[in-house]
């Protein structure tokens, strides 16, 4: 008797950037059921695109460096970069126009909006969070300065549900920050320099990477609730929205891997790029996952290979 063929996984290619991808981020779901996705790459352009065709939308032209972190407001209406230029951007995400540029001392490496969009963070080279309000008259300082890391901040998000500010980098630690007064509230200690950090989509979990290992950590209580080693070096991570599976990508080789989120268990292993993966993160409907890499693409895998969904036309034979 024949038995079923497990349907091949079959990545999408979004192409467009000419140097090495370093961060990806996934709107929520729009009232119409769409979603985007903003790149931020080395070459100095980043990208926003339908999120789940990876359908290319529009390039924010700008930057004079390479753009280390993008990010979308709630509503999607704006968008912020950090960029090696020195300057953190906020973009009208309709008309591509820059509508702030935010000058600093240094690199700038990461970027958020609040929870309601009127303000951006920034942390970067200076060892400096800053915080710009956009409805202010005068938008030639920041609205507040917080320092405390001893040394490069690579990560920012602004937890929104509950207000709070995170940060982390090379000084292997996480900080906890309440914006009303930017005074450091809380920290996650770690064992080396910190790669990736993000919020997950619910809010529940920060998940980061240093070295070999995954740390997941309660985003209420700031408790470490899971470590998981693996034998790489991770480069990032990314939590799916049921909590069942997350995503992982490595500084050292050309793998993407799937693992269980309750054993740690490697599930899936593919390979599609021809570089290291920098980025990874899965679609607010879970149904996929993006990775960019030093090859400078980005490429879109199915959770479920072989599903109908966005272009894939659920028999595995897409052509890409």
């Amino acid at each position: 008797m024949a038995m079923a063929s497990t349907p091949r996984a079959i990545p999408l290619t979004c192409s467009g950037h000419t140097r090495p991808v370093v961060d990806l981020q996934f709107s929520r779901v729009m009232s119409d059921g769409s979603y985007y996705m903003i790149s931020a790459c080395k070459d100095g352009n980043p990208m926003l695109r339908d999120g789940q065709t990876g359908d290319w939308i529009g390039t924010f032209i700008g930057h004079k460096g390479a753009v280390w972190s993008a990010r979308m407001s709630a509503d999607v209406t704006k968008a912020v970069t950090a960029s090696a230029d020195f300057t953190a951007k906020v973009w009208d995400t309709y008309t591509g126009d820059i509508l702030h540029s935010f000058s600093h001392q240094h690199i700038v490496r990461g970027c958020d909006f609040s929870g309601d969009g009127n303000r951006i963070v920034t942390g970067g080279m200076e060892k400096k969070l800053r915080i710009f309000d956009l409805n202010r008259d005068d938008l030639n300082g920041p609205l507040l300065t917080a320092e405390g890391h001893t040394s490069v901040i690579r990560n920012v998000v602004w937890d929104g549900a509950r207000n709070m500010i995170l940060s982390s980098g090379d000084d292997m630690e996480i900080r906890v920050w309440d914006p009303r007064t930017f005074n450091q509230v809380h920290s996650c200690k770690m064992d080396g320099p910190i790669a990736s950090m993000e919020l997950s989509a619910d809010g529940q979990y920060i998940t980061s990477t240093t070295g070999k290992s995954v740390y997941f950590w309660d985003a209420q209580t700031y408790t470490l609730r899971k470590q998981i080693k693996t034998e790489y070096d991770v480069s990032a991570v990314s939590l799916h929205p049921n909590h069942t599976r997350f995503v992982a990508g490595g500084s050292s080789d050309l793998w993407v891997r799937i693992y269980d989120f309750e054993s740690g268990r490697e599930l899936e292993v593919y390979k599609g790029h021809h570089g290291p993966v920098h980025t990874v993160s899965y679609s607010p409907d879970g149904e996929l996952y993006a990775t960019g890499s030093e090859d400078g693409t980005i490429r879109l895998w199915q959770t479920t290979p072989g599903k109908k969904y966005g272009l894939w036309q659920g028999d595995g034979n897409e052509e890409c």
